[in-house]
């Protein structure tokens, strides 16, 4: 139905059966749309209320853009109720986020590692001036105590910070030859990598890999937590403030088993980073063969919280040719 804000908005929003009847009983003029008139109190279905209903769409080169499908999946608290829509993502989603990448993977990658440190400290900053509302979200999504879920968002800010100081500390080595002079090893990024998140620790793990792998100069496709999708669609919020390139980080939500098949298949995709079921594991291991890609599997199980097992040089070693 069409409803009226406090300042005359008008919005189409869904509405339970009582509140149906009493928006039937209402009408501006004879075949005009029913009014409801919404108070200063009501909330979106984020928050659990019955405000205008909004679908999170998919991220691709910088720009918020409907599903190719039109498709679409609820998300659900841990109380069972629905917080949200987001976009169901197909093959041809992804097709266009590995274009985005790749058009934006090169001049990423030849950014000096100070550059890609200062957008990466400015990302940190920013999810630090928005703590509050993704504490709120995890809380809800995931039904663990409000402090745990605070923790859980200052762990992926300093992961955010980590990363940054990385970013131009782990160019390469200079090793001693048998002969008179040295060798120098440089580390290069990969290119374009995929990135296919595991649903324990939703924002963390999320942020760890995504961090480590921009920290290395890769552009990455990024399928995030199927049942925590809106903490990614609130990150990538939190990028278009951030002076991230366009294309460098591109979010496409839906389940893993489907879009991971088509990235290990891709051509396009130089490298793909999978953390989830042994099923998974073993189809994107499978499928990655083909193109003969790089891959980093892993069944979950991972203690994200703890740093030695959330960041570091195995991260970035796996971000780096």
């Amino acid at each position: 139905v069409c409803v009226r804000g406090e300042k005359g908005e008008r919005a189409r929003v869904a509405l339970s059966a009582s509140d149906q009847a009493a928006a039937l009983a209402r009408w501006d003029k004879p075949g005009a749309a029913p009014v409801v008139h919404l108070g200063p109190d009501t909330q979106g279905p984020g928050a659990g209320g019955g405000g205008v209903d909004r679908t999170a769409k998919v991220f691709i080169g910088g720009k918020q853009q409907r599903s190719d499908g039109g498709g679409s999946y609820p998300v659900m608290a841990a109380s069972g109720s629905v917080v949200g829509q987001v976009a169901d993502g197909n093959r041809k989603d992804i097709r266009d986020a590995v274009e985005a990448a790749t058009a934006a993977a090169r001049g990423w990658g030849k950014k000096p590692g100070h550059t890609r440190a200062q957008i990466l400290f400015f990302v940190a900053e920013n999810l630090s001036a928005r703590a509050g509302e993704f504490a709120a979200r995890i809380e809800t999504l995931s039904g663990c105590t409000a402090a745990a879920a605070a923790a859980e968002v200052e762990a992926a800010i300093s992961r955010l910070f980590t990363n940054a100081a990385y970013a131009d500390k782990f160019g390469g080595t200079v090793q001693e030859t048998t002969l008179q002079g040295v060798v120098m090893a440089v580390n290069e990024p990969i290119g374009v990598l995929a990135v296919l998140c595991p649903q324990q620790s939703p924002l963390l793990a999320l942020v760890s890999l995504l961090a480590a792998a921009l920290s290395r100069g890769n552009a990455v496709v990024l399928v995030p937590s199927f049942k925590y999708a809106l903490l990614a669609t609130d990150l990538y919020q939190v990028l278009e403030t951030s002076d991230v390139p366009a294309g460098v980080v591109n979010i496409v939500t839906g389940r893993a088993e489907v879009l991971g098949k088509t990235l290990a298949e891709h051509q396009g995709v130089e490298g793909i980073w999978y953390f989830g079921d042994r099923e998974g594991v073993i189809n994107v291991e499978h499928r990655a063969s083909g193109s003969m890609k790089r891959s980093w599997v892993e069944v979950e199980g991972r203690k994200w919280e703890d740093r030695v097992q959330g960041e570091g040089k195995e991260f970035l070693g796996h971000g780096s040719q």
